[in-house]
């Protein structure tokens, strides 16, 4: 989730604090669009535990983490 805000506040001049509160903002509406399985796993996927996430989703693994600057 920090390189979240990180990337957020880099991209749109935000404080910190501010950043962080778009992600969430970001996070929830992501969340609220996702099946369940998948939406309740968001969370660790984000603090860079996403054991699990391969089973549930598949190949798409890959692509959220460079949807939300993740790397293998």
């Amino acid at each position: 989730m920090d390189e979240l805000i990180q990337a957020i506040a880099d991209k749109t001049g935000l404080p910190a604090e501010k950043a962080a509160d778009a992600a969430k903002a970001a996070v929830d509406f992501i969340k609220d669009k996702l099946p369940e399985p998948i939406a309740g796993q968001i969370e660790g996927f984000l603090s860079g535990n996403a054991e699990g996430i391969s089973d549930t989703i598949g190949g798409a693994t890959d692509k959220l983490k460079g949807m939300f600057g993740g790397s293998d």
